[in-house]
């Protein structure tokens, strides 16, 4: 796309109508790879399976209290910027996966803390793919909480997947109409 310049030596601002370019799209998406990658790398590289109670519950509450923040910093970006729906995208392709590795990290650690939490031992992989399989209601049972703690967990699991699914991606699409229709006046 060949940049269009003013007589005067300006570049004029984007039509409110005109999408984003090729170029943004691509940015947008090493974003997000970039993104998901090194959650996914710390996920796998830290010692999650070494930890104790106290510290387990603390990286959840404050992996739960990041999430929110998170959230409401990507709602202020996409009210602010050019190209909402673009954001909003990649606001979902980010806080999804930090969410669900938040929990996938918890299930490894509660598996180390107390074996039997699980129908069988959990590598992160395994954690990784429980998490998904309660995420997306489809729950094969080839893994399953056996344990009181264990099941408290998957409940609040459960229970926040509600919160994240009806009033997340609403915050988030609201927030995506707000920039579209402020960028439209």
């Amino acid at each position: 796309m060949d940049v269009v310049i003013d007589p005067d030596g300006t570049v004029p601002p984007a039509r409110p109508d005109a999408g984003p370019s090729a170029g943004r799209i691509v940015w947008t998406a090493v974003r997000v790879a970039a993104s998901v990658a090194a959650l996914l790398t710390l996920y796998y590289v830290l010692p999650l399976d070494h930890s104790s109670v106290p510290a387990a519950l603390t990286m959840l509450l404050i992996g739960l209290a990041g999430f929110a923040v998170l959230v409401s910093v990507q709602v202020r970006w996409i009210l602010r910027s050019q190209f909402p729906t673009l954001r909003g995208v990649e606001a979902l392709a980010t806080s999804v996966p930090f969410f669900l590795l938040l929990f996938a990290a918890s299930y490894i650690a509660l598996a180390a803390l107390a074996p039997d939490s699980f129908g069988r031992p959990l590598t992160h992989t395994d954690s990784l793919y429980f998490t998904v399989t309660v995420f997306s209601t489809v729950g094969f049972g080839d893994i399953t909480a056996h344990t009181q703690p264990a099941r408290v967990l998957v409940t609040v699991q459960m229970i926040t997947n509600l919160v994240v699914l009806g009033i997340g991606i609403r915050v988030i699409v609201g927030a995506v109409k707000r920039g579209r229709t402020k960028n439209d006046h």
